[in-house]
């Protein structure tokens, strides 16, 4: 039902447009006694063989929502609602701005992507924290706050103005990420320099820890597909050494070539982050490359082309603890999760792992990258 609504309705709209409809729906279904109960019942049951723990939360499931779908963490209960096990809401700013000129999101249909140059649009720090400190939740589900530079602010400036996001946002975190990857944000990526980003991630985490002192709010950070083989293994490196809690791997790609994109031409040209189907295999071998470099000490978070319950899998057993998706989700409509989590459910079923936490990471730990029949010895 939802392929028709989006061929007869969405696909016709403009891509921002059509989001803040169906968003808007969303939160008002979640709004409203009765309905709301019924929506999370039917799209969202839980499978008790799919609960994890991570990043010191228990977790219904591994597969949440990727931030840039609630920049303002206006819809948190409508995303629980429809079984998003984790929601990471942003990117958020020290200061509100108003993101590129649009038009600055496009569907790539035949390519199951988008290309966004959003440019972190939101209402900032101060404003999406207040919201937080107001809300009363309807539905479990952990929360992850994604913080930015703001573009206005120069680059000398960059981790004060992380500091002025982390100081207000962490309180209401389950955990704070921190975002040097995005395309749409001039000089944005040159954070992930080693040289950079360990005094910012130093300073985050003091920042987050003068703020909230009667828990240690877990910080990550996230990265992009595009990095050299070496500056990952340099980023791996850095997160052990700082003791970060996890890595993000990974954001959209400046790449269009190499990609087997099919899309015309006058879309794969525009500039701004491809996310979706074309980014998973790259975004798969950072996963890789992070997990062989950190092992378990670290959390690893998957995200980047995850469509299917069989990509999840594959990020699971490549080393991922938690997958998160987005553009599946505005292609697939909100039964997406229930898939996903049926599939994984299966998946489970089916392999030598009792738990998902022994599937974490399995492809290493055997020469011929098999994994342990952890069923049949028990």
């Amino acid at each position: 039902m939802y392929g028709l609504l989006f061929r007869t309705l969405f696909a016709r709209m403009d891509p921002e447009r059509a989001h803040h409809l169906a968003f808007s729906w969303i939160r008002a279904a979640a709004r409203t006694p009765v309905v709301n109960t019924l929506t999370a019942a039917v799209l969202a049951p839980r499978h008790k063989a799919l609960r994890v723990e991570a990043l010191g939360r228990r977790m219904h499931g591994p597969v949440g929502l990727a931030a840039g779908f609630d920049k303002n963490a206006e819809g948190i209960d409508g995303l629980a609602m429809l079984g998003f096990d984790h929601v990471e809401v942003g990117t958020v700013t020290g200061r509100a701005q108003p993101g590129n000129p649009r038009k600055r999101l496009f569907r790539l249909v035949q390519d199951r992507a988008l290309i966004n140059r959003m440019g972190f649009n939101n209402e900032g720090s101060a404003a999406v924290a207040a919201r937080l400190a107001a809300r009363r939740p309807a539905f479990r589900t952990t929360l992850g706050v994604n913080i930015g530079k703001t573009k206005a602010v120069p680059e000398a400036e960059a981790v004060h103005d992380y500091v002025t996001s982390a100081e207000a946002l962490a309180p209401h975190a389950d955990y704070l990420v921190v975002n040097v990857s995005s395309p749409n944000t001039p000089g944005l990526r040159d954070l992930q320099a080693t040289e950079h980003l360990r005094p910012l991630l130093t300073a985050v985490r003091e920042a987050a820890d003068r703020a909230v002192t009667g828990r240690r709010v877990p910080l990550l950070v996230k990265i992009a597909p595009d990095l050299a083989d070496e500056d990952v293994d340099a980023v791996a490196d850095l997160a052990l050494e700082l003791g970060l809690d996890g890595i993000i791997a990974t954001n959209t790609t400046i790449a269009r070539e190499g990609l087997g994109l099919t899309s015309p031409a006058v879309l794969t040209a525009e500039t701004g982050g491809l996310s979706g189907a074309p980014v998973a295999d790259r975004s798969l071998q950072v996963l890789r490359r992070l997990h062989a470099r950190v092992g378990d000490r670290i959390t690893l978070i998957g995200v980047g082309g995850i469509t299917t319950p069989e990509d999840a899998w594959r990020r699971i057993l490549a080393g991922a603890t938690l997958v998160q998706g987005y553009t599946a989700f505005l292609y697939e409509g909100p039964c997406w999760m229930r898939r996903m989590h049926r599939g994984l459910a299966a998946l489970l079923e089916a392999s030598p792992y009792a738990t998902l936490a022994e599937a974490v990471g399995a492809e290493h730990r055997t020469p011929d990258g098999g994994p342990h029949d952890r069923k049949a010895a028990a």
